[in-house]
């Protein structure tokens, strides 16, 4: 770590009454926030950053569905942060592009999020990339195949329909974004140069053995280890990016795995196609909000 980093974080841990006495509250209230500080956390990202359909909603647009459980609202209040003190900007759908342009959504506009940056801005958290790839897409298409792949009774001639389909075009989609990611970066430097900036991947969506989903989604087998490796291959990328730009990165695949949407109730990060707990289907719940949470104040405690 350089000299000015290790100032710089000295700086940050004294505004917010250290880290390391921030990460031992087991609360997740800021009620002993401080008034007022000289730096501020901005929380970047897509959905699975703003936690949609967590109550409570809260935000401007109401259409980013931000809740103000997410893990940048569970950070920001570890490290006593509130008011002005904490920016969270995430918002449902988001791209890497809306980071420097406005998003539109179904309930207003979003303005760039990087607006939110400037040079008080001492922590940032940037989880994107998913949307980029169209991630979301490619599992609903990876459904409808199963679907037909389980009426065939084990005489379709491939369990992995929706690799053969898709596997070339999620890979092309990932190098682009990564490339995207690092020019981004180097704005998010720019723009808020005393500032700390983790990149945050995402959390194990699906289980090892495609077998094991069998009660929760109509995904083929071989379709489910497709979609894991192309999650596992995007988070390689968003960690490869990220050390180049010379910023941190977050892992919550290690952390979640085996809490995977095809996981029992009570224990999963990630909510199935048909939703068990208040969340939106193949995102975080709460438990999984918290998580992440737990994932970013350990890679900042372990920047230390």
């Amino acid at each position: 770590m350089t000299t000015h980093t290790r100032v710089m974080l000295a700086g940050l841990l004294v505004a917010c009454g250290t880290l390391a006495a921030a990460v031992g509250v087991t609360r997740y209230d800021g009620d002993d926030a401080p008034a007022s500080s000289k730096w501020s956390y901005v929380a970047l990202g897509d959905s699975y950053t703003a936690g949609p359909k967590i109550p409570d909603q809260d935000g401007d647009p109401a259409g980013c569905d931000r809740s103000d459980r997410n893990y940048p609202s569970l950070v920001a209040a570890r490290l006593q942060l509130n008011g002005a003190d904490f920016k969270d900007v995430s918002c449902n759908g988001a791209t890497i592009a809306d980071l420097t342009k406005a998003q539109s959504t179904d309930d207003g506009t979003n303005p760039a999020q990087l607006t939110a940056l400037s040079h008080e801005t001492r922590l940032v958290t940037v989880g994107i990339g998913g949307n980029d790839i169209g991630f979301a897409s490619t599992i609903k298409q990876c459904v409808a195949m199963g679907a037909l792949y389980e009426l065939a009774a084990g005489h379709a001639p491939e369990d992995a329909p929706c690799a053969r389909r898709y596997g070339d075009d999620v890979q092309e989609k990932t190098e682009v974004a990564g490339k995207r990611l690092s020019r981004t970066l180097g704005e998010i430097r720019r723009r808020a140069p005393e500032a700390r900036v983790y990149v945050v991947g995402y959390p194990s969506i699906l289980p090892a053995d495609g077998a094991e989903c069998s009660d929760e989604m109509t995904v083929a087998p071989g379709d489910v280890t497709f979609l894991r490796e192309q999650e596992q291959q995007l988070n390689t990328e968003l960690r490869e990016r990220a050390k180049a730009a010379g910023v941190g990165y977050v892992d919550t695949y290690k952390p979640s795995e085996g809490r995977d949407a095809c996981s029992a109730e009570g224990a999963r990060w990630i909510e199935p196609l048909l939703p068990k707990s208040p969340a939106a289907a193949m995102h975080p719940n709460e438990l999984g909000e918290r998580g992440m949470a737990d994932a970013v104040l350990r890679a900042m405690r372990s920047s230390l």
